[in-house]
């Protein structure tokens, strides 16, 4: 089987959700097959992706998007204000 190209990925966390993704790593990441907290922020990412796929996408996955094809940085002010996020 031939091994796959990790492509390189820097999410930005606030303190407070670095320090919950820690926390849920540590208490639950091994128990769930993670070996990192890298394989932990992957599998919750492509668990999201596949929901998004199956919600906007009739359940096709999408065709991959190539690198360098997305805005790089963090969010702005603004977009910190207006994020669609359930606490």
């Amino acid at each position: 089987m031939p091994s796959k190209k990790i492509a390189a990925f820097t999410p930005y966390f606030t303190e407070d959700e670095a320090g919950r993704v820690r926390a849920a790593f540590l208490a639950a990441g091994p128990l769930e097959g993670d070996a990192s907290v890298s394989d932990f922020i992957v599998r919750a990412t492509m668990r999201e992706v596949k929901r998004l796929e199956r919600k906007h996408n009739h359940g096709r996955k999408w065709e991959p998007a190539p690198a360098g094809s997305l805005r790089r940085g963090q969010r702005t002010r603004d977009e910190l204000q207006h994020r669609n996020e359930v606490d």
